[in-house]
């Protein structure tokens, strides 16, 4: 196996002999195999667009496909076996329609799944990421392309979700096919660039996509305070991304006596209008993703893993833990898909819940908020302004991004804690978990922290620098706004593509740089961007602040 696509990849530089997230050699290699059926697919969908006939069984595929190999979704090699399985249906229908077609003669067109795990697994061997199986590569050109298919990976996940709630872009679609089939061509460095930065462009679009079909479906995030710790009685805790699947949990569970909790990237739920008005939908327990073996091992109820984010259970817990969506895990029970437009059945997470003993008594550790999405941010955007002149306010920082237990990410904490006092701190995603209880106070009416939400709610951190640039006449580089990112996977590096697009310069990134960045890429990015790697809180904040 070969992998480098987080940041926790062994000794920076890859795993090659198990994943340092838990991935098998054989998980890996099926998972490059769905890659390479992605990419046949997706070539032959490229070419039946260009004879405007539909795709639509091959676009949700190769989104559903992508997404299943971003880090810390399924680790099951059966249902690994039967997404690429899957493909090749598709991909055989797709031949049926364009034949008679010279340009067939392509590998991951021409490849059929072979019978047995071991054979797949040795088939795997000249299809994965450093692959040379469509032509000699330089480094440069595998480094560009490697971010590429991760930045994908990013915009399916963003992707998919939308879709789940019935939102759907064939722009996103298309862009896709046509980049995955562009993978498996030999491209000038200059074309290769062009591409990457286009991919930042279209998941622009699907960020926007996203942010609509979440606040069209469950309203726009309120500034919310939210209980931290946990209440008597019996409970479920619900991990992850999906919306969709908190409100319906929700609603099976209410009046049964369980209380349902956040944990990690699922903690802004609770500022959706549709979602807070659940009254035992209790707050969040825990913190982010990567402590969740122990915090799962201690908490008493039923746990839903409804995307990213899983590590192996301990048999603690493994009887009360369960799977839904595109997550999986050898071993761990799994929530069917909704049938012709109707719910997932919760009835045996319901079930595991009232059969668990539950919290004997309440315990609040704190009191944090989230909710100041873009609505909430520019509705009082004219008292930031007058703030900011005013000079209350001198700096605003964004400090997001991915949370992980790679030394190096107290830097984040030490940040928050060492900014001026009159200064904001604007955060998303995960990352937050390493600040978001601490209290720095206020600026007036507005507290220094303010959580915009999950990775996914990044499209409201672009909305509020761009209107904050129109309401100064300038641009976005020129705002008293400095971005301070941390990285985990693949949805961080899409984001990452986005604001290169949108020209953003000056981004501090860490806590470490990725590995599949060659240093030829790199010296493109640093001379063209300015990008930098995190130093020391102290020094940072000097050079930004001066």
């Amino acid at each position: 196996m070969f992998c480098y696509q987080c940041e926790q990849t062994a000794g920076g530089k890859g795993c090659s002999k198990i994943g340092v997230c838990g991935k098998s050699p054989e998980a890996a290699a099926l998972q490059d195999l769905i890659i390479f059926q992605c990419k046949g697919v997706s070539t032959l969908a490229n070419a039946l667009r260009e004879k405007k006939m539909s795709t639509a069984d091959a676009d949700k595929y190769v989104i559903e496909g992508l997404f299943t190999t971003v880090t810390n979704v399924d680790f099951d090699n059966e249902r690994l076996i039967e997404i690429i399985r899957k493909g090749q249906k598709i991909k055989d229908n797709l031949k049926n329609t364009l034949q008679p077609a010279s340009f067939l003669n392509n590998p991951a067109v021409d490849w059929k799944p072979e019978d047995t795990l071991n054979e797949l697994v040795k088939s795997a061997e000249n299809k994965g990421l450093l692959s040379h199986i469509f032509c000699e590569e330089s480094e440069e050109s595998i480094s560009l392309k490697n971010i590429i298919l991760l930045g994908l990976k990013g915009m399916a996940a963003y992707t998919d979700h939308a879709c789940i709630l019935g939102y759907e872009n064939d722009v996103i679609y298309g862009f896709i096919h046509n980049a995955l089939f562009e993978l498996t061509q030999k491209k000038e460095i200059n074309d290769l660039i062009g591409l990457t930065l286009k991919t930042g462009e279209i998941n622009l679009k699907a960020l926007e996509l996203l942010d609509k079909a979440n606040t069209e479906t469950f309203g726009h995030p309120e500034p919310t305070e939210v209980y931290c710790g946990y209440k008597k009685g019996n409970a479920i805790l619900v991990s992850g991304h999906d919306l969709l699947d908190l409100f319906e949990l929700l609603q099976q569970t209410e009046g049964k006596g369980i209380n349902i909790y956040t944990h990690g990237e699922m903690l802004p739920a609770l500022a959706y209008p549709k979602l807070k008005r659940f009254k035992h939908l209790i707050g969040n327990y825990g913190s982010a993703w990567q402590n969740q073996v122990k915090e799962f091992d201690e908490f008493p109820g039923a746990i839903l893993m409804t995307t990213n984010c899983i590590q192996k259970p301990r048999e603690t817990y493994n009887s009360r833990i369960f799977t839904t969506g595109l997550v999986g895990y050898p071993g761990v029970k799994h929530i069917a898909n909704r049938i012709n437009g109707g719910q997932k059945d919760f009835s045996e997470v319901i079930k595991t819940a009232l059969e668990a003993k539950g919290f004997i008594e309440d315990k609040q550790e704190a009191i944090t908020m989230t909710g100041f999405a873009r609505n909430a941010v520019l509705s009082v955007a004219g008292q930031v302004i007058d703030a900011v002149k005013a000079g209350a306010i001198k700096h605003f920082f964004l400090v997001g991004g991915c949370d992980g237990s790679k030394p190096g990410r107290n830097y984040y904490t030490e940040f928050v804690e060492k900014s001026p006092k009159d200064t904001i701190i604007l955060t998303l995603a995960c990352g937050k978990f390493k600040f978001n209880k601490l209290d720095i106070g206020k600026i007036g009416p507005f507290p220094r922290i303010m959580d915009m939400g999950q990775c996914n709610d990044s499209y409201s951190a672009i909305q509020v620098a761009v209107a904050l640039a129109g309401a100064f006449n300038c641009g976005v580089n020129e705002l008293p706004l400095s971005l301070i990112l941390s990285w985990y996977e693949q949805k961080a590096v899409c984001i990452l593509l986005t604001l290169l697009h949108l020209g953003i310069k000056d981004i501090r990134l860490g806590p470490t740089l990725p590995a599949f960045i060659s240093p030829a890429v790199l010296k493109v990015l640093v001379d063209t961007f300015n990008i930098k790697p995190i130093t020391t809180a102290e020094n940072d904040l000097k050079e930004i602040l001066g």
